[in-house]
């Protein structure tokens, strides 16, 4: 005997599930409802089989194909339009004419003795048997009364509750004689239960009905979907499922990696190659799909979550579902009831309520509250830019695919035939997203001089040697999953804000160049690239006094690829140096700040026991220098700002120096000291830089361990920081403590506060408003002086729905006065 599986459906009641992927392949314990329904048929026997398709009908052929992995032959009868549930199987008709022949749904989970069913259809001699089950509920099924010899006496369709005359319904499951096809019109939509069924019991034909005992789910509502999930997993359902029983109920597929620190209480279901980290807690009835990454601290309660879903760091997730390929980012919420569609972004804090949908495609902003479905919006960043390029967590935001697009697009905004530097720090994630990097450019007919992991200075002051532009590679710093991808302009600093938007117009439109076979760029791995560097910096930055002075000086290379420089340059520096961490050390790419706190108070030991001037300790990709001063004492970065600014300042004694306007105000007065000014910029690196290249800069700093050594080079550099840093402390024969000590404090505190992207202008408005007569700044965001002389600074984030706030005072209470009376009105707009 042969079977029929009607798969056509377009499960409209499962919406936005069923948008994007037919309800038949609707996960139900990380495999479809259909494979459970194919391996049913197939314990009893019924392995040839017809699958009736429609909706979506390439997604369902191209999953099960012709069975053979199943151990079952299959093959497809499609309809070009809705055919009904009869119809459609006439569609088979050629397929099943010669022999009795099973009809079950596709999307319906049951665990019935079909044995016992075609037993007692052959035993009553019926044309057709319908298979039914009683239910508590019957609204929304088709009612069916028997008689004592199992004859049907009477059908009623999806009854009203005052027309409920039995419990008992029909499972839509059937075995027939194919002369029932004699009574299907082809061609046109016919029913089983509203056309055929009636019609021959009005000419007596042999129709008897089964109540059948077991299982039976039939999966057309959200409710219904996640019911059961739990039934799966509560073992109601006789099915198979993948995996291994760790404990009682709590079911771990091949290949999945859950810390020990991980708490589960089942009955759940954790897929294959699944990751789930330390502190997370996934409870009963909860379904985790294949690939699935379940970042620290997560909560899962009764979720369904489908294959590739990456859900971030303290996310609680409560009886909601997500569809596959989505990312929820750090502390989302998602309430019970509520469905998230495939390929959607969850983002950072925002609160999805219960029951709403969100179909595929779609973004919910960070800091969101969604109370209503998002039906039509579509999927997509007003910028790909942030504050370090564009960045994004490996492998969930930043793939290389989008890295091979990114490319692409750049190259299509430079000439055929230029040439692009490319590098990355010491990861592994940084050298395979350099790899698909290349090839794009490649294929895009740019030359590629590869500098392979080298600091990111380094990676500028070559790419200002010749090349039309860079592109840097690194994890981004404090987040070990997450990369930064840089792109330089021609002179190696980041690209402009003009450049960056024709960037994100190309990438927008898709409309990357390719070249012609003869066109393909070549690829150049340029030698000798520390020598070069080192010997220009040690050309351009003044080291006069330093062989003189003797001094000794502790270097923590913070096993990153600042180390690689370190060498050529301490050498030829001719400074009495230890250098410490030199070694790359692939498994820590960046560290958080708890990591460099410690590694700080370390190099402070190690300076104090030496006796050293001083200890500097670079970030792991060169860019950044920390400072600790003779005692062993950390440097505070606001402080080694003002410590610089005051070294070079008291040996120049004219220019001026750049600043962003969120830097302390002591600086205007230590600047003004020495005979110096200081030019405000705005927070971006990029207007920093554009200072630093004027005539007349001879110094800039951004207060977070980042400076510019304008006679080197306009962008942040480690090592042009340190060799600046050691020539100034040999000449003024003072020591760090000593230039700290005559600095005054500074009292400047910051908050960030969520604000989401629709209220951000109205955000700004309102403090402007607030500012009424007071004095406003509004270099970069909007800085509001009081007449005593503090302020505060309100400033939106260009890529996250984030506000940032600094406020400054003669003292810290001062200070906190002010940030939180501007929080508070920032708040208030906000809402």
């Amino acid at each position: 005997m042969k079977a029929v599986v009607m798969a056509g459906g377009e499960g409209t009641r499962l919406r936005p599930m069923t948008s994007s992927m037919p309800k038949p392949l609707l996960p139900v314990a990380n495999r479809p409802i259909m494979e459970h329904v194919l391996r049913l048929l197939k314990r009893h026997g019924l392995s040839e089989t017809v699958v009736t398709v429609q909706f979506l009908a390439s997604l369902v052929k191209n999953y099960f194909g012709d069975g053979e992995e199943l151990g079952m032959e299959l093959t497809y009868a499609n309809e070009e339009k809705p055919l009904g549930t009869a119809g459609s199987v006439k569609n088979a008709e050629e397929a099943l004419k010669d022999d009795s022949f099973l009809v079950i749904s596709g999307d319906a989970l049951t665990d019935f003795d079909l044995t016992e069913l075609i037993e007692f259809h052959k035993e009553k001699g019926a044309l057709v048997t319908v298979c039914l089950t009683r239910v508590p509920n019957p609204l929304e099924f088709g009612i069916t009364i028997v008689d004592e010899e199992g004859k049907v006496e009477r059908f009623l369709e999806k009854p009203t509750w005052g027309q409920v005359f039995s419990d008992t319904v029909n499972t839509g499951i059937y075995v027939m004689e194919p002369e029932v096809f004699d009574y299907v019109e082809a061609d046109v939509p016919v029913d089983w239960s509203g056309d055929v069924f009636p019609q021959l019991m009005k000419e007596g034909k042999p129709i008897y009905g089964y109540v059948a005992e077991g299982y039976w789910e039939d999966v057309g509502t959200h409710e219904s979907y996640v019911k059961a999930q739990a039934d799966v997993l509560e073992g109601k359902v006789d099915v198979e499922l993948d995996g291994f029983e760790i404990s009682p109920g709590v079911w771990v597929a091949e290949g999945a990696e859950v810390h020990p620190d991980a708490v589960l209480r089942g009955p759940l279901y954790i897929g294959d190659y699944a990751k789930v980290e330390a502190d997370v807690e996934i409870r009963e009835h909860t379904v985790v799909g294949s690939n699935v990454v379940v970042k620290n601290g997560a909560f899962l309660h009764k979720a369904v979550v489908h294959d590739n879903v990456y859900i971030g760091e303290h996310c609680n997730l409560r009886g909601c579902v997500v569809g596959k390929n989505t990312d929820i980012m750090r502390s989302a919420r998602i309430e019970d009831g509520a469905v998230i569609g495939d390929e959607c972004l969850v983002g950072e804090e925002s609160i999805v309520q219960g029951n709403v949908r969100v179909y595929p495609f779609k973004t919910i902003e960070a800091g969101a509250f969604v109370n209503t479905s998002v039906i039509w919006e579509s999927r997509g960043q007003a910028h790909l830019f942030g504050a370090r390029g564009v960045s994004g967590i490996l492998n969930v935001e930043i793939t290389p695919e989008l890295a091979v697009r990114l490319a692409g697009a750049y190259a299509t905004t430079l000439k055929k035939g230029s040439t692009v530097t490319t590098a990355r720090d010491h990861s592994r994630g940084a050298r395979a997203l350099k790899r698909a990097v290349i090839s794009a450019l490649q294929a895009s007919a740019i030359d590629v001089r590869d500098l392979e992991n080298v600091p990111l200075p380094v990676a500028r002051q070559q790419t200002a040697r010749g090349s039309a532009g860079g592109i840097m590679i690194r994890t981004t710093p404090g987040v070990p999953d997450s990369v930064d991808i840089m792109f330089f302009d021609e002179r190696g600093a980041d690209l402009s804000q003009g450049s960056q938007r024709k960037l994100d117009r190309v990438y927008a439109r898709q409309e990357y160049r390719r070249a012609f076979p003869g066109e393909i760029g070549d690829l150049h791995f340029p030698s000798s690239v520390f020598d070069s560097y080192t010997g220009s910096l040690l050309r351009n930055v003044d080291t006069t006094g330093v062989a003189e002075a003797g001094l000794k000086v502790v270097v923590d290379a913070s096993n990153g690829s600042a180390g690689l420089v370190l060498p050529s340059l301490l050498g030829r520096l001719g400074v009495d140096s230890l250098t410490i961490n030199p070694g790359l050390d692939e498994s820590r790419p960046t560290e958080t700040g708890d990591a460099r706190r410690s590694g700080l108070v370390r190099l402070g030991e190690i300076v104090a026991s030496a006796r050293a001037a001083f200890g500097v300790r670079f970030d792991p990709v060169g860019e950044r220098l920390s400072l600790v001063d003779e005692k062993g004492r950390i440097v505070e970065d606001d402080r080694a700002l003002l410590v610089m600014l005051d070294l070079v300042a008291a040996e120049r004694r004219s220019g001026r120096v750049a600043l962003p306007v969120t830097t302390t105000r002591i600086a205007e007065q230590v600047a003004a000291y020495h005979g110096t000014q200081v030019e405000w910029t705005t927070t971006s690196p990029d207007d920093l830089t554009r200072v630093g290249r004027e005539d007349g800069t001879i110094f800039g700093g951004d207060g977070r361990a980042g400076f510019i050594i304008p006679e080197f080079s306009s962008v942040f550099d480690g090592a042009a920081a340190f060799v600046r840093l050691i020539g100034l402390v040999a000449r003024t024969q003072l020591t760090l403590s000593q230039i700290d000590a005559r600095i005054p404090r500074a009292h400047v505190l910051k908050r960030d506060l969520a604000t989401p992207w629709a209220v951000k202008g109205l955000v700004m408005r309102r403090v402007v408003e607030e500012a009424g007569e007071r004095s406003v700044d509004t270099t970069d965001g909007v800085r509001v002086v009081e007449a005593d002389g503090r302020w505060v600074m309100v400033l939106p984030d260009p890529a996250e729905a984030v506000t940032h706030l600094w406020a400054e005072g003669p003292d810290d209470a001062s200070a906190q006065q002010l940030l939180d009376e501007w929080s508070a009105v920032v708040d208030s707009a906000g809402r």
